[in-house]
């Protein structure tokens, strides 16, 4: 959490603390957006899909390592038979491969979280939904989301993580809620999916 955040967060607490007379008004809950994310069906089906597309692709990588250290290993084998001009070109091969394992690796990982936001992001504005009916039949003046608002207890009361999940499993939040009103709290950047692995970065050769 950077500076800002942590002041704008002071200052909200600040603003609830306040006010004695409106202290006993004040409910708060706390709801772990990523752990939700990675315990609901929906979470489960989108972690799958991502290590079904990363080992995809990882295998693509792999056969293009393997092939390159075949390339090397030629090379270093033939570098004092071979005339300078064939040894010129087939370095020159080597090194475009090189440069094409790069690039694969690198397009790799942007396509991997492209697809990852694409498969989390409506999961994420359903759990809002959930989260904000929740709060509104509830009473919650505020909900935070414990990941982005650096909570580190909470007693588990407050906590409506478990709540999230079994609602959202049931169904609910799938139909648009126009209602609005009360939501989570965001304290900075909306909250994030959990990372797909990478796909292994190329040896150096």
């Amino acid at each position: 959490m950077t500076s800002a955040r942590i002041a704008l967060a002071f200052v909200a607490l600040l603003f609830v603390a306040g006010k004695p007379e409106q202290a006993a008004a004040q409910k708060i809950g706390v709801v772990d957006m990523q752990r939700a994310l990675a315990e609901t069906e929906d979470g489960r089906k989108a972690k799958d899909t991502l290590k079904k597309l990363f080992e995809q692709r990882q295998k693509t990588l792999d056969k293009q390592q393997t092939d390159l250290k075949a390339l090397k290993d030629g090379l270093d084998k033939q570098r004092d038979v071979l005339q300078r001009e064939v040894l010129a070109k087939k370095l020159e091969e080597y090194q475009k491969a090189v440069a094409e394992l790069q690039t694969t690796y690198v397009e790799f990982q942007r396509e991997l979280q492209a697809k990852e936001g694409e498969l989390t992001k409506p999961i994420l504005q359903r759990m809002e939904r959930v989260v904000r009916r929740i709060g509104q039949a509830e009473g919650y003046t505020l909900v935070v989301d414990r990941s982005e608002a650096g909570v580190m207890y909470v007693p588990s009361t407050y906590d409506l993580t478990d709540v999230l999940i079994q609602r959202y499993n049931a169904g609910e939040g799938r139909e648009e809620d126009t209602k609005g009103g009360t939501g989570v709290a965001k304290t900075g950047a909306p909250a994030k999916p959990p990372a797909a692995a990478p796909p292994a970065a190329p040896a150096k050769h």
